[in-house]
């Protein structure tokens, strides 16, 4: 095995390159969990506020997909139940004024 950072042969079972330090092991799921948290915070702010879920999802449509999928969809069931609530209670209040 080579190290991805300087090159150098490596043994294959080694979880630190001994030429210049850097870590072998591969990138695993411990990131995506770290921001899970947020990214679930920001979608249902997303659904609270449709502005902000379809600006998440223009900027992380590249770099995020899936984070951006969440957002993008947070806010569109965020504007149809917003739409909803706009209709429905008039109508409900004009029932209970007559």
């Amino acid at each position: 095995m080579f190290c991805k950072k300087c090159g150098k042969d490596v043994n294959d079972e080694a979880v630190v390159c001994v030429h210049c330090g850097c870590s072998l092991k591969e990138e695993t799921s411990s990131s995506p969990q770290s921001t899970e948290g947020a990214g679930c915070f920001l979608s249902g702010l997303s659904f609270l506020i449709p502005l902000l879920g379809l600006i998440l999802y223009l900027v992380w449509k590249d770099s995020k997909p899936q984070a951006s999928k969440d957002a993008g969809k947070a806010a569109l069931w965020g504007f149809i139940i917003g739409i909803i609530f706009a209709v429905i209670f008039p109508i409900i209040g004009v029932a209970l004024l007559s």
